[in-house]
């Protein structure tokens, strides 16, 4: 008898959880909340619905055309943010793409979204960053000053590259300005941070540094100067930054230091931003192709030849590694060989930057609008 009430306990549980629209927490934990996902990897652990096998019947579970979409989207508990150039913050519903909200800015907003604690943060062309009510929309504070920069949220604090020359910290619950770095008068930030171990690391356009600031005071640690501008977001895995650069190559830094450890030569321009999964790094090129690395060595393990370039930034989960390309297609690879496994085609520009959550891929195609992409025969 005492088994049979803890199972009823269990149901009614789960019962609950269902009808006030929350997920399994081993759904929860799938989520792609931000660009780097909050592992900094942009790599998904958690997906056991899409695999080598599978993935070549990938579909259009739905699409949403009236967001025209180069930012990359965030999943959160069964919604999908996105900005769009309308001006706007749309919030969708993952399962049908049905809009659930909408939210107008000043201007385009290519930024990512981040969500954390039923927060949406994201940035605006109109300078700002805003806080917006995750069920709601509404917006909950602003902050003024900065450019395009995707929002990284961690312990409590919103990291932002704001401002021409500047890196912000701000309260994520109140917008207050905890530190700000300013990074000089030839600086110039479109780089997104990513956050590890207390320290934030972010690359500037101009000059083509990546830096390295405490967390809790902004001060700086290192910094580390490329050949070229750099917009590539930084990826941190295993004590190394990983980080591509418009000198055309992708270079491994130690966290700590900034030594150089390595760095590989691509034939274009790298400003995509690296995934890292099970020891090999992926990043795009303006040649066209996508790359994987040793992410100790430096070694190629393989390449793969889109038909344009690859500035979209790649997005791993088991086993397959997904990218979009100039060329209007969206692909997905053998993550250990390279093969093509499945691709699809729109015939537009490509920027913005896949999320791969519980079966689902989700890309926003420019003026095409978002898409997601599921089996046919899917759980989800």
């Amino acid at each position: 008898m005492k088994h049979i009430r803890i199972l009823v306990l269990i149901l009614c549980a789960c019962f609950v959880s269902v009808a006030w629209g929350q997920q399994p927490a081993g759904e929860r934990r799938a989520d792609w909340t931000e660009f780097h996902r909050t592992n900094m990897e942009r790599w998904n652990p958690y997906e056991h619905v899409l695999n080598i096998s599978n993935v070549g019947g990938l579909q259009v579970k739905w699409s949403y055309r009236g967001a025209h979409s180069n930012s990359s989207p965030a999943v959160a508990n069964g919604v999908v943010y996105v900005g769009s150039s309308d001006h706007k913050v749309y919030a969708l519903k993952a399962s049908t793409g049905a809009r659930l909200w909408s939210y107008r800015t000043g201007k385009e907003v290519d930024s990512g979204p981040a969500v954390a604690n039923g927060v949406v943060y994201v940035s605006s062309h109109d300078h700002s960053l805003y806080a917006l009510d995750a069920t709601t929309g509404a917006k909950l504070w602003s902050y003024g000053g900065g450019v395009c920069s995707s929002p990284t949220v961690a312990n409590g604090v919103v990291y932002w590259a704001g401002g021409e020359q500047e890196v912000f910290a701000l309260d994520a619950s109140t917008g207050a300005l905890l530190w700000s770095y300013y990074t000089g008068l030839d600086g110039f930030l479109s780089s997104s941070p990513a956050v590890a171990n207390g320290v934030v690391y972010i690359g500037a356009w101009i000059p083509g540094n990546i830096y390295a600031l405490d967390a809790g005071t902004g001060a700086l640690l290192w910094s580390y100067t490329t050949g070229g501008v750099l917009s590539s977001s930084p990826a941190v895995a295993n004590g190394v930054v990983y980080v591509g650069s418009y000198d055309g190559n992708l270079y491994a830094l130690d966290a700590t230091t900034g030594a150089k450890l390595w760095s590989y030569a691509t034939n274009g321009s790298t400003g995509s931003s690296p995934a890292v999964a099970n020891g090999v790094v992926y990043v795009g090129s303006d040649d066209d192709n996508v790359y994987a690395l040793d992410a100790t060595a430096g070694a190629l393990l393989w390449s793969y030849t889109t038909g344009g370039s690859v500035s979209s930034s790649p997005a791993v989960a088991n086993g397959v590694v997904y990218v979009g390309s100039r060329d209007g297609n969206e692909y997905a690879l053998n993550a250990s060989t390279g093969a093509m496994l499945w691709s699809y085609a729109i015939g537009w520009i490509n920027h913005s930057s896949p999320a791969v959550v519980n079966g689902v891929v989700y890309a926003g195609w420019g003026d095409h609008g978002i898409y997601a992409f599921g089996l046919k025969n899917g759980r989800k």
